[in-house]
């Protein structure tokens, strides 16, 4: 009668443990769970195929990216949940919890450590019982005169943290990505309208082979004239203050699209789609903005450590990602601006069209691929602050001592938007044509079928190189291997006009 009793009390009191579950619930709770993660699973399997018809590698291999940050955060929550009985287990004296607080008590050193620590312990704890343990926990804690190392609470609450942060970084990082895509695809008639031109007037025409005072062309009066060659201090300035209006003009994008056709061999190919190959590029680097690497879990542990009360951290670290974003942007103008001075100050006249000379040198450390990583940790800064707002507010209230103060809140998300809409607008569309001022060349710059074939072509050469045994069979395996060649060429990539000459072919494989 006892035993019916307590059984009928834990019931009633909402502590049913899974032998005393009836099975419908218990089938009725896995069936919309198996059901949901399907779904889900659907979803992405069929977007991953939509991407690969549409031939968007870049963006597939994108989508690999978060299926993966998605396993991972799977394997964090599986370890977290197997594991939170051992954390209960672990016993910490009662006076180390006075150190490093986010929110101060009133109470006694060591009546306030149990406190907080008992009252996160069972709060909730009945709906979670079966996995966590918690009474064993909690006694064999108290029996020692100490408090669990984290509360089954704290886990669970951290546990959620951990989720929202690395959907908030999905999301923020997509929404930046499209915002970016929509600015550069407004350029594209830019690149219609070069296209058009050289159609009709030819690249090479008497008029664009007259020469020109340096200082008539638009680009040098954007960008030099005005400023002058020593003035490195107005430079700066001026390059900083150009992000936030009109970052990129006509005459930056023809003289920069020109610069890039002419250094990576494709100066035979003037009709070469600057504008396509930008864009795929661009999409080729999401990949690694999407993802959340070691070094950012790094970040989040030193955020989380340093997240005390009356130090108003993530308040101060808000400013890291726009003091960033702004040295970025600035660098990106300044890059163009350097371009300029360097033509300026090499040249009076100029026959024909400006041409400028891309060069590592001109990014710090020689390497245009650091702009990347700042803009990806950026991103993902920027996605810690707004998550980790809305994750204090949704679990403690905005009225929390954790929240902080109203004074420091506002300034922190107004912040948060500011870095959202000049990443989006500015910085990202900076990069991706700006960084083609390096000396890297993506491989986007064909399609990925050709690619294959090439590498494919390669591999049969070399083997039926190998196996040749007379002449009779070279001159029947070279013959086909041209043919194969000339088949695979006869495939035309969107980014190089079908009117390319046999030379500018050869010279861009």
């Amino acid at each position: 009668m006892a035993e019916g009793g307590g059984g009928e009390g834990g019931a009633i009191g909402g502590e049913m443990k899974l032998e005393h579950t009836p099975t419908w619930i218990v089938a009725a709770v896995c069936s919309i769970i198996v059901l949901i993660s399907l779904i889900a699973e659907r979803l992405l399997h069929h977007l991953g195929k939509f991407l690969k018809k549409k031939n968007q590698k870049p963006l597939f291999e994108a989508l690999q990216k978060v299926k993966e940050e998605l396993m991972l955060l799977g394997f964090i929550s599986l370890l977290l949940t197997v594991f939170q009985g051992a954390i209960q287990r672990i016993c910490i004296p009662p006076n180390w919890t006075n150190h490093l607080l986010p929110c101060k008590k009133d109470e006694g050193p060591t009546s306030g450590a149990e406190a907080h620590f008992r009252a996160h312990f069972f709060v909730g704890a009945g709906a979670r019982r079966l996995l966590s343990e918690s009474d064993f926990g909690s006694e064999h804690c108290s029996s020692k005169h100490k408090v669990p190392l984290l509360s089954l609470e704290a886990i669970h609450q951290l546990h959620i943290f951990i989720f929202v942060l690395a959907i908030t970084h999905v999301t923020f990082s997509l929404v930046t990505m499209l915002l970016g895509m929509i600015k550069i695809r407004e350029w594209k008639h830019w690149e219609d309208a070069i296209q058009k031109e050289i159609k009709g007037d030819g690249f090479a025409s008497a008029a664009s082979r007259k020469v020109t005072h340096v200082h008539q062309f638009e680009f040098i009066k954007d960008r030099f004239q005005g400023i002058g060659k020593d003035s490195v201090i107005l430079s700066w300035l001026h390059s900083f203050a150009k992000q936030f209006y009109g970052s990129v003009t006509k005459s930056d994008y023809t003289t920069m699209r020109l610069g890039f056709i002419m250094v990576n061999t494709l100066p035979g190919n003037p009709k070469f789609n600057f504008h396509k190959y930008m864009v795929r590029a661009l999409e080729a680097d999401f990949k690694k903005v999407v993802g959340i690497s070691w070094y950012l879990w790094v970040f989040v542990v030193i955020f989380l450590l340093l997240n005390v009360g009356g130090w108003h951290t993530y308040f101060w670290i808000a400013f890291i990602p726009l003091v960033l974003l702004l040295a970025v942007g600035t660098k990106l103008e300044h890059v163009i601006t350097q371009l300029a001075h360097e033509v300026a100050e090499k040249h009076s006249a100029i026959e024909g069209d400006l041409v400028v000379k891309p060069s590592d040198e001109h990014f710090w450390f020689h390497r245009p691929r650091i702009v990347l990583y700042l803009i990806h940790f950026i991103l993902f800064q920027n996605a810690f602050e707004i998550a980790f707002f809305f994750w204090i507010l949704t679990t403690y209230g905005f009225d929390s001592c954790i929240m902080g103060q109203v004074g420091f809140i506002v300034p922190r998300l107004v912040i948060g938007i500011i870095i959202q809409i000049l990443c989006s607008y500015s910085t990202l569309p900076l990069y991706a044509i700006v960084t083609q001022m390096g000396s890297y060349f993506k491989k986007a710059i064909f399609n990925e079928h050709i690619q294959e074939g090439l590498v494919g072509w390669a591999k049969k050469g070399k083997k039926r190189k190998e196996q040749k045994t007379g002449t009779n069979d070279t001159s029947i395996e070279e013959p086909s291997a041209n043919i194969e060649l000339r088949s695979l060429m006869g495939k035309k990539d969107p980014l190089i006009d079908e009117g390319k000459s046999s030379h500018g072919e050869e010279s861009m494989l």
